[in-house]
This record gives structure tokens, C-alpha cells and sequence, in this order.
């Protein structure tokens, strides 16, 4: 990054309501998303089919996140990343560092808003999926694209980081946390380690995204760092509706080992970096 002038830099994330009462509104700007629901003529019918969804499915949801709070805790976590992250740059060079959520506020559109009260050399855009997906870090930046052009700052340079997935810090971190737990057994060798990553369509996948080979990847260098003697195993989570996604899924995989006999096991969620829904009710 260049050090003549200030640096923004923009953290992507998917968002979450901040109340029961926004867990509709932030369904609907979920299935509103072309990168999530998209078929022939979709762009006619999306608007009426995500006010379907969101309303069929808002009181189950509600409940999940009756059950953490209330409230996602994604938004207030990923603000304290900003932060360190923010104070971190500042030791070398002037930085800002912004937040963008992709379905509930602060939306891309108030995080352009912020950047606009101060002028920038450049702009970095970080999407905090580890594993790049084009209904994830694409959708994000896809976003992006559709807002920034309008803004002050169309002017100004931007870079991108689509994925870290085998970044070393980040598998550094992975490990830690990782042994970490493992020293909360008696006996760490009894454990399974079960690495659960946030499932997508199949028919994503044979399109051509590269976010399986991509957490695969991420399991194989956590665990040649880690060199843990236990078996291990890696699924998926969070499907919604019928069609067919990544498996196996978590609840497939717990019940396998609860029948073989397996008491100790330890989830880690591989493809997330701070705690919400995903990692504290599902």
C-alpha cells in the first residue's frame, strides 16, 4: 500500500439483524441478492419471491435469534475488528477502516458514506470470508461495484483481497484457537476434530466456484500445522431450502459419530471469523 496518503479500507461482511423486528427485512435483502436467487427472469420476479421468503421463514428464524440475544452479534464483532485492525495500520501509515455489511446495516452504500467525509489515495476492500464464493466475497464485491461508481470516491484507486483461505496468519490463528480447545479435554488424543464450513448448492460448485477446493485447502495446511494425531472430518452446515448442497452436513456427521461410539468431539468453524448465528445456535 502506498504511504503519500490515506488509506481506507473497507471490511466485507454478510450482516445480521440487530433486532428480532429487522430478522424479516434482513431475509428479504438476503433473497433479494442476484447471486442468491437467480433463474431466467429472475430480475422481474426476485422482489416478490424474497418478500415470500423472508416472510415464510422470519418467525423460525426469529426464534434462533431469540435464542443468542436477540441480535446478531456479527455487526458489534466485526466493528472491533475494524478497530484493532485500524490501530494496527496506524503504527506504519494513515489509515481508515470502515464496515460494510452486504444485507443489514451498516450497508455498503452508509460504508461509502463514512469514506466520502475524507479524501484517499486508495481504498482496500477486505471481505472477511476466508474462502472466496461467488454467493459470498462475489456478492460483496458485486455490491460494491453497483454503488462505488456513483459515489465521491469513484475516482480513487481500489484494490481487493477476494480470499486468505491459505494465508498463514490465518491458519496460525486457526491452530491456536484450535489447540486451545483441545486442552479444555482430559484426554485431547479422544477428541474428533470435526471442521464445519458454511454449505452452498451443488450446482454452484460445478459452475465452477472455487470455495470447497478452497476449504479443503484450508483444513490440509491447519492440519500439517497442527500435526494432531486424532481423526478428523470435514462438513457443511446451514442449507436452506430443497435443493441439493455440500455434504456431508454437520448433523449428518455428529449423529455418525455419536452411533460409532465417539464422545469427545471438537467443531471447528472453518470458514467463519467471529462468532454469529452459524457458530452459536446451528
Amino acid at each position: 500500500m502506498g504511504r503519500a496518503g490515506k488509506v481506507g479500507v473497507v471490511l466485507l461482511q454478510l450482516g445480521g439483524p440487530d433486532s428480532l423486528e429487522a430478522v424479516e427485512p434482513f431475509l428479504y435483502n438476503l433473497f433479494l441478492d442476484p447471486d442468491i436467487i437467480d433463474f431466467p427472469f429472475a430480475k422481474m420476479a426476485r422482489p416478490a419471491l424474497a418478500r415470500v421468503m423472508s416472510a415464510g421463514r422470519a418467525k423460525k428464524v426469529q426464534k434462533c435469534y431469540a435464542a443468542i440475544g436477540g441480535k446478531s452479534p456479527l455487526v458489534e464483532w466485526t466493528h472491533r475488528q475494524a478497530r484493532a485492525l485500524e490501530d494496527a495500520l496506524r503504527q506504519d501509515l494513515d489509515a481508515r477502516v470502515v464496515v460494510a455489511m452486504r444485507y443489514w446495516h451498516p450497508l455498503t452504500a452508509e460504508a461509502l458514506q463514512e469514506l466520502e467525509k475524507d479524501s484517499y489515495s486508495e481504498l482496500v476492500l477486505l471481505p472477511l470470508y476466508p474462502q472466496y464464493s461467488k454467493t459470498t466475497t462475489g456478492s460483496s464485491l458485486n455490491e460494491w461495484q453497483r454503488r462505488f461508481p456513483a459515489s465521491g470516491l469513484s475516482r480513487v484507486p481500489v484494490k481487493s483481497i477476494p480470499e486468505f483461505y491459505n494465508y498463514p496468519g490465518y491458519i496460525a490463528s486457526l491452530v491456536e484457537r484450535i489447540e486451545t480447545t483441545l486442552n479444555r479435554f482430559a484426554d485431547p488424543r479422544s477428541v474428533h476434530l470435526t471442521f464445519s464450513a458454511h454449505g452452498v448448492p451443488v450446482a454452484v460448485i460445478r459452475s465452477g466456484d472455487p470455495y470447497q477446493v478452497q476449504v479443503e485447502e484450508t483444513v490440509r495446511l491447519v492440519l500439517e500445522r497442527g500435526r494432531w494425531p486424532m481423526p478428523h472430518t470435514v462438513c457443511y452446515q446451514s442449507k436452506v431450502g430443497s435443493g441439493r448442497w455440500l455434504q456431508p452436513s454437520i448433523h449428518e456427521v455428529i449423529g455418525r459419530l455419536a452411533s460409532q461410539g465417539v464422545r469427545e468431539v471438537a467443531v471447528v468453524p472453518v470458514s467463519f471469523v467471529s462468532d454469529h448465528i452459524e457458530t452459536l445456535h446451528e
